[in-house]
């Protein structure tokens, strides 16, 4: 029997346990996809055993006692084991996690001490169980001194010839004010004269500057992170690592995300049954008031309401597309000042906007499951998984042509794309979009073509496993 590739695969958060953001998804998935791939993987998921993680109905075992040096002494930690579809997790509990009731705590020097302590653990519980991975894989700033331990226990044989990958998932956090955390843990800054000398003593560049291989997570913004607009002051050291740099896609969970048997639509249809859909946009037009009309294109969004989302632009270029036939409904929350002008949207437009300022899991289903158009006009992001939902779902994304959504949107296959971030520019691509909206065939033919697109995870797994087994079978460039 072949000898097992052991993967280790860090996470700050990971969806069924703990879930904030998109990492929480990703890190939810990702392990369970490479470890049924069948593709040689034993793959060991660690996570913070946060506060906010309930452990009634987990079935935990005590694994593991041990101590991480820091400075002045050593800071105790307990790990627990479950397994949950197959997969074993790994839940590091210790002061800095405990101490902390957010997953992310508003203090950034907390959360330093919280994640450089976790990410140090993880490394100690693989010596405590002598189970040393081939492949250490990180996720963003959080875990990213793991990594920087690892290229500097080179001369350790525990952990020499360990190959390291590091996505990125968002790389504008970078765990600032994290220096003193990582000289109390004995992490002394770099001196790299390609970067900075304020990134020389911060996580993510540390991380970056470590990997044996870096993933962002999508092609584009593979491209992006090497530009000043994206780059955040690391562009040219970046440009020096990018043979080591890809770009791989997230995916999503096609049984969670299955307008086929979703319980939450009023109707479930598939690409062939299209027929069935229109009953979800009946109904939320009736929810929120609108006027009751199939011929109305109904517009969307289902967002995080800040700048980065580029909500402004498209309240803006609803205004000025006031002209033109639609309704829209805006799901979310965030900025107070943004929120405010979705409100004042929705009363300046009463029979044709409706505002729900709030997170709601089963309302964002039934948008994407009735929605014509979700509006998506990032100023940047990364990788995006609303979008390949509401394409799931038969809702053609309109956004912005920028990292991972110039790579999952095809224009005018799948959906409508635009490159300048500006109101006038998205309101003329929501003219377009109109006009295709009125020749029901080719509409129909395009919802189609985007709902049997391919973005499970078993797809972005593999690319993920072939970087592997490209880490161990040749040397770095």
């Amino acid at each position: 029997m072949s000898k097992l590739t052991k993967v280790l695969f860090l996470a700050s958060e990971a969806d069924p346990f703990i879930k904030v953001g998109g990492l929480g998804d990703v890190a939810g998935s990702l392990p369970y996809a490479l470890q049924a791939l069948e593709a040689g993987l034993d793959v060991r998921l660690v996570i913070p055993f946060h506060s906010a993680i309930r452990a009634e109905g987990l079935s935990l075992a005590r694994e593991a006692v041990f101590s991480v040096p820091r400075s002045g002494g050593e800071v105790p930690a307990q790990v627990f084991r479950t397994e949950i579809h197959g997969l074993t997790v790994y839940l590091i509990s210790g002061a800095p996690i405990t101490d902390s009731l957010k997953v992310y705590d508003p203090t950034p020097a907390v959360d330093g001490e919280k994640y450089i302590f976790f990410s140090l653990a993880a490394l100690e519980l693989a010596r405590h169980l002598d189970w040393r991975p081939d492949i250490l894989q990180a996720n963003d700033w959080h875990t990213a001194a793991a990594l920087y331990q690892v290229k500097r226990s080179q001369t350790d044989p525990f952990w020499r010839g360990v190959k390291t990958v590091f996505t990125i998932h968002n790389l504008g956090y970078m765990g600032a004010e994290a220096e003193n955390v990582l000289w109390d843990y004995n992490l002394p800054p770099i001196f790299e004269p390609l970067l900075p000398p304020w990134a020389r003593h911060q996580p993510m560049p540390l991380g970056l500057w470590s990997a044996d291989a870096i993933v962002a997570v999508s092609p584009s913004y593979a491209e992006e992170i090497q530009t000043p607009e994206y780059g955040y002051g690391l562009e040219t050291f970046l440009r020096s690592r990018r043979k080591r740099i890809s770009g791989i896609v997230n995916g999503i969970d096609y049984s969670g995300w299955n307008p086929a048997q979703d319980d939450a639509l009023t109707a479930n249809f598939t690409a062939d049954s299209l027929a069935a859909r229109p009953a979800n946009k009946a109904a939320l037009q009736t929810q929120f008031g609108l006027e009751r009309d199939s011929s109305l294109p109904l517009l969307a969004m289902v967002t995080r309401m800040d700048q980065q989302k580029g909500v402004d632009i498209a309240l803006e270029a609803l205004r000025i597309s006031a002209d033109l036939p639609w309704q829209a409904i805006l799901l979310g929350t965030g900025s107070a000042a943004l929120e405010e002008s979705a409100r004042r949207l929705e009363s300046d437009f009463p029979n044709r906007v409706s505002a729900a300022i709030r997170f709601d899991s089963k309302l964002s289903r039934q948008i994407y499951s009735g929605a014509d158009l979700l509006l998506m006009p990032s100023r940047y992001e990364p990788c995006g998984l609303a979008q390949m939902i509401a394409m799931r779902y038969g809702a053609l994304p309109l956004a912005r042509a920028t990292g991972g959504l110039r790579d999952t949107i095809a224009d005018g296959r799948t959906g409508f794309l635009f490159t300048e971030a500006s109101p006038s520019v998205m309101a003329a691509t929501l003219r377009r979009a109109l006009n295709a909206y009125q020749r029901r065939a080719h509409w129909q033919t395009m919802q189609k073509s985007a709902m049997v697109e391919n973005f499970s995870w078993e797809r972005s797994a593999r690319q993920y496993a072939d970087l592997y087994q490209t880490l161990l079978t040749k040397n770095n460039p």
